[in-house]
């Protein structure tokens, strides 16, 4: 069985006001008509140009922002069933690394408090457990524990993005949304993270949902792909199907447009 399974995912947004009045000019599909399966242990890439509605799915998987239609079961529970208190206990196996490492960490906290958050709020233990934990989920991700006493601004992009990735390791998670996770970050520092991400997989028996423009990257540290485009996935399939013997057009032209990176 899969550990998430979606099906006729649908998220619409109005376009806003026209200028002649009358009311909205509209409306544009996010995400129309999604299904997919993630099975424990692989890594499935989500792979589109920007506004096809990628990060939306990430999103929605993850109930941060509610579908319109569709289902969503992770590990067999209906997610959109779910209440607060049921999704407060799921966030222990379901986390998020977000796509800006500048601004997905609080400026104003230590490292120590920003990766120990989650254990804050979800598994209460005495300062000196927390600073433990931290420490070893700092040494995990690279970085030495003297960090834990720091502020981002004193960190470098993908160091940043490392203590980003720390904190969702936190509460030792079954399922993460990697949304973008180096496309703000250098080719050669994309690759040390994407490199780490593989490494944290085996380490901690994770289930990726690696979301991102770059081809080459998916390529690199997915099982599977699918491809989505205006809002749909075209095309699904093994990272050597897919990659070599891609069928639908779209997927063809990503492939053609993305030089290859070596990683």
């Amino acid at each position: 069985m899969a550990l998430l399974e979606v099906r006729n995912l649908t998220k619409t947004y109005p376009l806003g006001e026209s200028i002649f009045g009358g009311g909205s000019k509209g409306e544009v599909r996010a995400v129309d008509d999604v299904s997919l399966d993630i099975v424990a242990g692989e890594t499935l890439g989500l792979v589109g140009e920007s506004g096809s509605g990628k990060s939306t799915l990430g999103r929605l998987v993850l109930r941060l922002i509610e579908p319109d239609s569709g289902s969503i079961r992770f590990a067999g529970r209906d997610l959109r069933a779910a209440t607060r208190a049921d999704m407060r206990a799921l966030r222990r196996d379901m986390q998020v690394i977000f796509q800006d490492p500048f601004g997905s960490l609080d400026p104003r906290l230590h490292v120590e408090e920003i990766v120990a958050e989650p254990l804050v709020i979800h598994e209460p233990m005495s300062r000196s457990a927390r600073r433990t934990r931290v420490a070893e989920l700092l040494r995990a991700v690279g970085m030495d524990e003297s960090a834990a006493q720091r502020f981002p601004h004193e960190f470098s992009g993908g160091q940043r993005q490392r203590i980003g990735i720390a904190r969702a390791l936190a509460l030792r998670p079954r399922f993460i949304v990697a949304d973008e996770p180096v496309s703000a970050l250098d080719v050669s520092v994309g690759a040390q993270v994407v490199n780490l991400l593989a490494q944290l997989q085996r380490d901690f028996g994770l289930t990726y949902f690696f979301i991102s423009h770059s081809m080459p990257v998916v390529r690199y540290l997915t099982t599977r792909i699918a491809v989505m485009y205006r809002g749909r996935i075209v095309e699904t399939g093994s990272t050597d199907d897919i990659t070599i013997r891609p069928q639908h057009p779209y997927t063809k032209s990503l492939l053609e447009a993305t030089p290859e990176v070596v990683i």
